[in-house]
């Protein structure tokens, strides 16, 4: 049976790595994207991954999104809640928009993503719930206030679904990744990756993409169905919790 997969922001970044991921593992993967319709394109274009568009911070347009995708390819067995924004600046200059933004995508995001998919998983009784926190959900982060707050809400979203949909065959994890070599992360000066952020990362190098992907792909499979609540932290050594 061709297990469904919606990866929500799948086309960009680490999203992407974990759509191709588990589209080379068999499932019928459908990718959400927010705006860049030229990238979302030229992605489906190179993997045969059907992508979709909506704004996960808007509940409406992801339940509608959502039976589009299980209309076109079946019950959604596995969702991945990817998706995610940055609207950095330190506290006292953090402005009301910059704090509601990111809530927005990165925290009621998940809620829009999982609950409509949540009462088909219970029907059947089985379900992957993966969700990619951060390093900076675990430990926080000056400038990002707003960031590291959803991602340890994320935590205790996983947390307590896991104890929700445990005896119904449905586990719900997260993944912390550390800094990984996206375009955005390697859009910032070479000099101040070498100097600070590097040094910091006993590995001694940026993850990849892939390496998160191999986590979610884990954690989406048959044989992780006794790990539920968990957090994998990818990120070379730089933080223990």
């Amino acid at each position: 049976m061709t297990r469904v997969a919606l990866v929500t922001g799948g086309s960009r970044g680490i999203g992407e790595a974990i759509s191709k991921q588990l589209k080379n593992e068999g499932y019928a993967v459908a990718a959400t994207y927010a705006g860049n319709d030229e990238k979302a394109a030229a992605f489906s274009k190179e993997t045969s991954i059907k992508t979709y568009k909506w704004d996960v911070a808007d509940y409406d347009a992801s339940e509608k999104g959502i039976r589009q995708v299980e209309s076109e390819l079946g019950p959604i067995d596995t969702v991945v809640a990817n998706a995610g924004i940055t609207r950095d600046a330190m506290f006292h200059r953090m402005t009301p928009q910059q704090w509601n933004d990111v809530i927005g995508t990165n925290l009621n995001g998940v809620f829009n993503t999982i609950h409509p998919i949540w009462p088909g998983m219970r029907e059947r009784k089985f379900g992957r719930i993966i969700v990619i926190s951060s390093i900076n959900g675990q430990k926080g982060q000056a400038g990002q206030t707003n960031y590291a707050a959803t991602k340890a809400g994320d935590l205790g979203i996983i947390k307590s679904l896991a104890q929700e949909g445990a005896r119904v065959g449905i586990t719900a994890n997260a993944v912390c990744p550390g800094y990984i070599g996206t375009e955005m992360v390697r859009s910032i000066p070479e000099d101040v990756l070498n100097s600070k952020i590097i040094p910091q990362i006993p590995a001694g190098r940026l993850g990849e993409p892939e390496e998160i992907a191999r986590c979610v792909s884990f954690l989406a499979s048959e044989k992780s169905g006794f790990i539920n609540g968990s957090t994998i932290s990818a990120n070379g050594a730089q933080f223990f919790v």
